[in-house]
């Protein structure tokens, strides 16, 4: 939840995309680059499309394929993501994903169970090879990739900087709560609203935010079990999982929210806390990144200088 501005809003990569500028004016310009950036981001790397890049390179059978420099800029994005979190965030998960049921688009998942297949660990994001100044790549046969992680948050990320730029004015671009700001701030920054337990198909309630925080730059990013959940095998199931094993990761976080330089940054480190269950704090601590971690009990743990908590 946001601020009040100038906005505009639909519904793109399987979530609602959200734009808001300083300049009322501005509104309709933004919402043309932001329309633009995610019908790009969605041809290049959507994992439910035949036609994607992404899709096109998972099938090629192990044979290196010349793509694209939008989905070679996504592909580094989610390496470097994955070296940052140690493995945590890991593009080759495509496979673990398809095992959990997830392998449609997240409204065909809901209200079905689905039947239990085989899973196993992701191959590893450095089976992935990648030339960028050749706009080349190779998988080895059979790994399938899944940028679900970093492109919608690399999305907001060029998106409102883009729409800053051209419109001379400040922008919140939010993607399904991967939030990116850039240019002038309205006066006294970006109002958000943090919602910590939202479930599948729940639109946010105003009311029902948590805390809310005031950014002025870069970007912020949730994480959370709730949102996406389904259930396969006659167990509920949740879309961020262990590299590791394939599974959904078994952690004592329901929500994390991170702020950071970039949302691609905030995202992937939102995502690894998930996955890092009790050591989360202390690795986001490290790192210097203000950070809301929220049990199952609903008991917030805050570190980084996040409002009301620590620094």
């Amino acid at each position: 939840m946001l601020s009040e501005a100038a906005a505009v809003s639909f519904w793109a990569l399987g979530t609602r995309a959200t734009v808001l500028v300083t300049e009322p004016g501005a509104a309709e310009l933004a919402g043309v680059i932001l329309r633009a950036e995610l019908a790009e981001v969605d041809a290049a790397c959507s994992r439910f499309r035949a036609d994607s890049e992404l899709s096109r390179l998972n099938s090629a059978g192990g044979r290196e394929m010349t793509i694209s420099r939008r989905f070679a800029g996504a592909l580094a994005a989610a390496l470097d993501a994955a070296r940052a979190t140690d493995g945590d965030v890991d593009p080759t998960c495509g496979r673990c994903l398809v095992g959990i049921g997830y392998d449609r688009d997240f409204d065909e998942l809901r209200g079905t169970d689905w039947p239990e297949r085989t899973v196993t660990p992701a191959a590893g994001w450095r089976a992935v090879e990648l030339d960028r100044e050749r706009c080349a790549a190779r998988l080895p046969d059979g790994v399938l990739l899944d940028l679900g992680a970093t492109a919608k948050a690399l999305a907001a990320d060029q998106a409102a900087v883009a729409i800053a730029a051209a419109a001379g004015c400040g922008a919140l671009v939010n993607l399904g709560g991967d939030i990116r700001v850039a240019g002038p701030p309205p006066e006294g920054g970006w109002r958000i609203g943090i919602v910590d337990r939202l479930g599948p198909g729940e639109a946010p309630d105003p009311a029902a935010a948590a805390q809310a925080v005031v950014i002025t730059g870069g970007g912020l990013a949730t994480s959370s079990t709730m949102a996406r959940t389904w259930r396969s095998g006659g167990a509920a199931v949740h879309h961020i999982v262990v590299p590791a094993t394939g599974q959904p990761a078994r952690t004592c976080w329901r929500t994390v929210s991170v702020a950071a330089g970039s949302c691609l940054d905030a995202n992937a480190a939102s995502t690894a806390a998930i996955i890092r269950g009790e050591l989360a704090p202390a690795w986001l601590s490290l790192l210097r990144l203000p950070a809301r971690l929220v049990g199952h009990d609903g008991a917030a743990v805050t570190v980084g200088g996040w409002p009301g908590g620590p620094a």
